[in-house]
């Protein structure tokens, strides 16, 4: 089981880096054009959903972490 937990951490840790390195691409490709448009920015909300899916995993990785420390407290 605890195996298993370790394998759940690790791909948890591993997606919420992924989140933030997309999330900082999609900043490093945000135009001018973006910021002074008006209406809806698209790199804006790309921005906003890749925060989301970091905070997330993130919060997903945290369970995991206390469910195995609960678990091995021998």
């Amino acid at each position: 089981m605890s195996t298993f937990l370790i394998i759940l951490m690790v791909l948890a840790m591993l997606a919420t880096v992924a989140a933030l390195v997309r999330g900082i691409i999609v900043f490093l490709k945000t135009t001018e054009a973006d910021l002074t448009g008006n209406g809806p920015n698209l790199s804006g909300e790309r921005q906003n959903k890749m925060m989301r899916m970091r905070i997330a995993f993130q919060a997903l990785a945290v369970i995991l972490v206390i469910f195995f420390l609960l678990l091995t407290r021998n």
